[in-house]
Protein backbone atom coordinates (compact mmCIF):
# COMPACT_ATOMS: atom_id res chain seq x y z
CA UNK A 1 0.00 0.00 0.00
CA UNK A 2 1.12 3.50 -0.92
CA UNK A 3 3.30 4.81 -3.77
CA UNK A 4 4.41 2.51 -6.37
CA UNK A 5 6.55 4.71 -8.42
CA UNK A 6 9.06 7.36 -7.31
CA UNK A 7 9.09 11.10 -7.86
CA UNK A 8 9.99 12.58 -11.42
CA UNK A 9 9.83 9.09 -12.60
CA UNK A 10 8.53 8.52 -15.91
CA UNK A 11 5.34 6.12 -16.49
CA UNK A 12 3.44 5.65 -19.62
CA UNK A 13 -0.75 5.06 -20.11
CA UNK A 14 -1.98 2.02 -17.53
CA UNK A 15 1.05 2.18 -15.38
CA UNK A 16 0.03 1.72 -11.28
CA UNK A 17 1.09 4.96 -9.49
CA UNK A 18 0.11 4.31 -6.27
CA UNK A 19 -2.02 1.90 -4.27
CA UNK A 20 -4.38 2.61 -1.09
CA UNK A 21 -6.99 5.69 -0.32
CA UNK A 22 -4.44 7.76 1.49
CA UNK A 23 -3.54 9.66 -1.87
CA UNK A 24 -5.52 11.46 -4.26
CA UNK A 25 -5.87 10.97 -8.44
CA UNK A 26 -4.71 15.22 -9.97
CA UNK A 27 -4.33 15.59 -14.12
CA UNK A 28 -3.11 12.63 -15.66
CA UNK A 29 -4.26 10.06 -13.43
CA UNK A 30 -7.20 8.05 -12.23
CA UNK A 31 -8.46 6.07 -9.73
CA UNK A 32 -9.17 2.09 -10.68
CA UNK A 33 -10.46 0.63 -7.30
CA UNK A 34 -8.16 1.57 -4.94
CA UNK A 35 -5.54 2.24 -7.27
CA UNK A 36 -4.49 5.54 -8.74
CA UNK A 37 -3.37 4.78 -12.71
CA UNK A 38 -1.66 7.02 -15.02
CA UNK A 39 -3.39 7.67 -18.16
CA UNK A 40 -0.51 9.50 -20.52
CA UNK A 41 2.73 9.42 -21.09
CA UNK A 42 4.41 11.60 -18.16
CA UNK A 43 6.43 12.82 -15.17
CA UNK A 44 5.09 11.62 -11.94
CA UNK A 45 4.46 14.84 -9.94
CA UNK A 46 3.53 14.28 -5.52
CA UNK A 47 2.66 17.19 -4.32
CA UNK A 48 1.10 15.85 -0.66
CA UNK A 49 -1.71 13.48 -1.23
CA UNK A 50 -2.02 14.24 -4.77
CA UNK A 51 -0.38 12.23 -7.80
CA UNK A 52 -0.58 13.85 -11.16
CA UNK A 53 1.20 13.06 -14.14
CA UNK A 54 2.79 16.08 -16.35
CA UNK A 55 3.42 15.04 -20.19
CA UNK A 56 6.39 15.57 -21.37
CA UNK A 57 5.14 16.71 -24.31
CA UNK A 58 2.23 19.07 -25.56
CA UNK A 59 0.68 22.06 -26.64
CA UNK A 60 -0.11 25.29 -24.33
CA UNK A 61 -3.14 25.33 -23.10
CA UNK A 62 -4.15 28.97 -22.04
CA UNK A 63 -5.36 29.52 -18.43
CA UNK A 64 -6.32 32.97 -16.38
CA UNK A 65 -3.82 34.09 -14.85
CA UNK A 66 -1.05 32.70 -16.54
CA UNK A 67 1.77 35.06 -17.71
CA UNK A 68 2.94 34.30 -21.29
CA UNK A 69 5.13 36.24 -24.03
CA UNK A 70 3.62 36.75 -26.83
CA UNK A 71 4.36 38.54 -30.32
CA UNK A 72 2.41 41.39 -31.46
CA UNK A 73 0.70 40.01 -34.80
CA UNK A 74 -1.79 42.31 -36.04
CA UNK A 75 -3.75 45.36 -34.57
CA UNK A 76 -7.04 47.23 -35.59
CA UNK A 77 -7.93 50.70 -34.14
CA UNK A 78 -8.76 49.91 -30.69
CA UNK A 79 -6.68 46.36 -30.37
CA UNK A 80 -3.77 44.31 -30.31
CA UNK A 81 -3.65 40.48 -31.36
CA UNK A 82 -0.97 38.96 -30.23
CA UNK A 83 0.58 35.36 -30.61
CA UNK A 84 1.10 33.08 -27.47
CA UNK A 85 2.04 29.71 -29.20
CA UNK A 86 -1.83 28.82 -29.13
CA UNK A 87 -3.86 27.80 -32.09
CA UNK A 88 -5.90 31.06 -31.63
CA UNK A 89 -4.34 34.62 -31.27
CA UNK A 90 -4.86 36.56 -27.91
CA UNK A 91 -6.68 40.34 -27.86
CA UNK A 92 -4.99 43.21 -26.08
CA UNK A 93 -7.39 46.56 -25.38
CA UNK A 94 -6.14 49.72 -25.71
CA UNK A 95 -7.14 50.01 -21.58
CA UNK A 96 -5.33 46.95 -20.74
CA UNK A 97 -2.21 47.68 -23.17
CA UNK A 98 -1.06 50.65 -20.44
CA UNK A 99 -1.41 52.74 -17.46
CA UNK A 100 -1.39 55.82 -20.22
CA UNK A 101 -4.46 57.52 -21.84
CA UNK A 102 -4.59 56.50 -24.88
CA UNK A 103 -7.00 59.16 -27.40
CA UNK A 104 -9.57 57.80 -29.49
CA UNK A 105 -7.78 57.60 -32.84
CA UNK A 106 -4.22 57.39 -31.81
CA UNK A 107 -1.22 55.92 -33.71
CA UNK A 108 -1.74 52.43 -31.62
CA UNK A 109 2.04 51.37 -33.22
CA UNK A 110 3.45 54.21 -31.34
CA UNK A 111 2.68 51.81 -28.23
CA UNK A 112 3.36 48.32 -29.76
CA UNK A 113 3.72 47.42 -33.57
CA UNK A 114 4.50 44.43 -35.35
CA UNK A 115 7.17 41.91 -34.05
CA UNK A 116 6.72 43.50 -30.88
CA UNK A 117 8.05 40.92 -27.97
CA UNK A 118 5.68 41.63 -24.52
CA UNK A 119 5.20 40.03 -21.14
CA UNK A 120 1.57 40.33 -20.43
CA UNK A 121 -1.24 37.77 -18.24
CA UNK A 122 -3.66 36.22 -19.50
CA UNK A 123 -6.97 37.55 -17.70
CA UNK A 124 -9.63 35.40 -19.13
CA UNK A 125 -10.22 32.81 -21.22
CA UNK A 126 -13.74 31.75 -22.68
CA UNK A 127 -15.88 29.24 -24.18
CA UNK A 128 -15.51 29.99 -27.83
CA UNK A 129 -11.18 30.18 -27.33
CA UNK A 130 -11.45 34.31 -26.94
CA UNK A 131 -8.17 35.15 -24.68
CA UNK A 132 -7.75 38.84 -23.21
CA UNK A 133 -4.39 40.00 -22.22
CA UNK A 134 -3.35 42.83 -19.80
CA UNK A 135 -0.32 44.47 -19.46
CA UNK A 136 -0.82 46.13 -16.31
CA UNK A 137 0.90 44.93 -13.38
CA UNK A 138 4.67 44.16 -12.05
CA UNK A 139 6.82 42.84 -14.70
CA UNK A 140 4.58 43.26 -17.59
CA UNK A 141 6.47 45.48 -20.20
CA UNK A 142 7.66 45.15 -24.18
CA UNK A 143 11.06 43.19 -24.15
CA UNK A 144 13.84 44.97 -25.89
CA UNK A 145 16.63 43.24 -27.53
CA UNK A 146 17.89 39.78 -25.53
CA UNK A 147 17.25 36.42 -27.51
CA UNK A 148 13.89 34.50 -27.44
CA UNK A 149 13.97 31.17 -27.07
CA UNK A 150 11.04 28.72 -27.33
CA UNK A 151 9.93 25.42 -25.26
CA UNK A 152 7.78 22.82 -24.21
CA UNK A 153 4.87 24.79 -22.13
CA UNK A 154 5.47 21.03 -20.11
CA UNK A 155 9.41 21.50 -19.38
CA UNK A 156 8.53 25.03 -17.77
CA UNK A 157 8.06 23.95 -14.02
CA UNK A 158 11.41 22.59 -14.41
CA UNK A 159 13.18 25.40 -15.73
CA UNK A 160 11.93 27.54 -13.08
CA UNK A 161 12.72 24.50 -10.09
CA UNK A 162 10.72 24.52 -6.72
CA UNK A 163 10.27 28.26 -5.59
CA UNK A 164 12.07 29.26 -8.59
CA UNK A 165 15.50 27.84 -7.80
CA UNK A 166 17.23 26.73 -10.76
CA UNK A 167 16.11 29.58 -12.84
CA UNK A 168 17.79 32.24 -10.14
CA UNK A 169 20.65 29.81 -10.09
CA UNK A 170 21.22 30.52 -13.76
CA UNK A 171 20.28 33.88 -13.77
CA UNK A 172 23.09 34.37 -10.87
CA UNK A 173 25.81 32.57 -12.80
CA UNK A 174 25.36 33.96 -16.14
CA UNK A 175 24.53 37.70 -14.80
CA UNK A 176 21.38 37.57 -17.24
CA UNK A 177 18.00 38.74 -17.03
CA UNK A 178 15.22 35.80 -17.70
CA UNK A 179 11.88 36.05 -18.12
CA UNK A 180 10.05 32.41 -18.82
CA UNK A 181 6.37 32.68 -19.95
CA UNK A 182 3.89 29.68 -18.90
CA UNK A 183 3.46 29.21 -22.93
CA UNK A 184 6.89 28.15 -23.24
CA UNK A 185 8.54 31.08 -24.21
CA UNK A 186 12.18 32.32 -22.39
CA UNK A 187 13.61 35.77 -23.25
CA UNK A 188 17.18 35.87 -21.96
CA UNK A 189 19.00 39.15 -22.47
CA UNK A 190 22.88 39.54 -20.82
CA UNK A 191 25.69 42.32 -21.12
CA UNK A 192 27.83 39.95 -23.40
CA UNK A 193 26.86 37.36 -25.78
CA UNK A 194 28.56 34.75 -24.38
CA UNK A 195 26.26 35.39 -21.31
CA UNK A 196 23.06 35.11 -23.25
CA UNK A 197 24.61 31.91 -25.06
CA UNK A 198 25.71 29.69 -21.84
CA UNK A 199 22.05 30.96 -20.24
CA UNK A 200 20.58 29.65 -23.79
CA UNK A 201 22.20 27.02 -23.67
CA UNK A 202 21.34 25.82 -19.96
CA UNK A 203 17.58 26.66 -20.61
CA UNK A 204 17.88 23.76 -23.36
CA UNK A 205 19.80 21.22 -21.36
CA UNK A 206 16.30 21.36 -18.62
CA UNK A 207 14.12 20.95 -21.24
CA UNK A 208 16.11 17.97 -22.75
CA UNK A 209 16.34 16.53 -19.76
CA UNK A 210 13.49 17.49 -17.51
CA UNK A 211 12.96 14.00 -16.81
CA UNK A 212 16.70 13.10 -15.29
CA UNK A 213 17.34 12.90 -11.60
CA UNK A 214 20.59 15.47 -10.38
CA UNK A 215 19.78 18.00 -13.15
CA UNK A 216 20.43 20.59 -10.58
CA UNK A 217 23.55 19.65 -10.15
CA UNK A 218 23.94 18.48 -13.57
CA UNK A 219 23.21 22.26 -14.37
CA UNK A 220 25.19 23.93 -12.31
CA UNK A 221 28.12 22.34 -13.10
CA UNK A 222 27.87 23.03 -16.91
CA UNK A 223 27.26 26.91 -16.03
CA UNK A 224 30.32 27.02 -13.99
CA UNK A 225 32.19 25.36 -16.50
CA UNK A 226 30.76 27.82 -18.91
CA UNK A 227 31.62 30.74 -16.64
CA UNK A 228 35.24 29.86 -16.31
CA UNK A 229 35.87 29.94 -20.22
Amino acid sequence: MGILIEDKQIVVPGEEVAEGMDFLPAPGTFRDGDKIVACQLGLVNISGRLIKVIPLEGAYMPKRGDVVIGKINDLTYSNWFVDIGYAYEAALSMKEATTEFIERGAELTDYYTYDDVIVAKITNVTKSKSIDLSMIGPGLRKLQGGRLLEISAQKVPRVVGKQGSMISMIKEITNCQIIVGQNGRVWISGTEIWQERLASEAVLLIARKAHTHGLTDRVKAFLESGSKK
